[in-house]
């Protein structure tokens, strides 16, 4: 253990810097899916654990120092937790105050499913050169299974943009209104089995 605090970065780091990149690694882990900027920031502003600027700073040295990975999903970049992240957090998760922990876990059990179904529904839209058009891609996943996967070409970028908002609201109800419309019988068919049953 000696030997991975040396060779790690928090080796360097004051104690409040060391708390700081521990309940941003700890809040994704009990999280367990990335979180965007925005997320982490409600979080930590919430209950005063750190500024904007030391957060924003905090998250740059984490990405610096490859206990964070960023990638950008929809209109959002999130974070996860690289290996070298995970190891740190193993060794040194109990420095972090049981107070700070106690707060994350009930953040966590309160928001975790809002915070999943915004993760897995995802709204882009591209402007496509060659056409003049725009390619609006939409989907609904659950738990990394896709449930749905859809693109609509549309002629402006306002039309996509609200293809892209809309698709967010209320995303459960949509999926069931057109799956049943793809899995409804088509009236002759209906039609055909209610005389079919008249006859019986």
């Amino acid at each position: 253990m000696n030997e991975i605090y040396q060779q790690s970065s928090l080796f360097q780091d004051t104690v409040d810097v060391v708390q700081n990149k521990l309940l941003i690694l700890y809040l994704i882990d009990k999280m367990d899916i990335p979180l965007s900027n925005s997320e982490i920031t409600q979080f930590v502003l919430e209950d005063n654990f750190m500024t904007y600027y030391v957060l924003q700073s905090t998250i740059s040295d984490m990405i610096d120092d490859n206990y964070l990975e960023k990638f950008r999903d929809t209109d959002k970049t999130r974070y996860f937790i690289t290996a070298e992240g995970n190891t740190i957090l193993e060794y040194f998760e109990k420095h972090l105050a049981i107070e700070i922990r106690t707060k994350i876990v009930q953040y966590v059990a309160k928001n975790r499913n809002d915070i999943k179904k915004d993760y897995e529904t995802t709204a882009n839209y591209f402007y496509e050169h060659t056409n003049n058009e725009f390619i609006v891609k939409c989907g609904l996943c659950e738990d990394e299974k896709t449930l749905m996967d859809i693109t609509i070409t549309v002629v402006t970028r306002e039309q996509a943009k609200l293809i892209c908002a809309n698709w967010k609201k209320n995303v459960n109800q949509k999926y069931k209104n057109i799956l049943d419309e793809l899995i409804a019988k088509p009236i002759e068919e209906l039609t055909e089995e209610v005389e079919e049953n008249a006859d019986i």
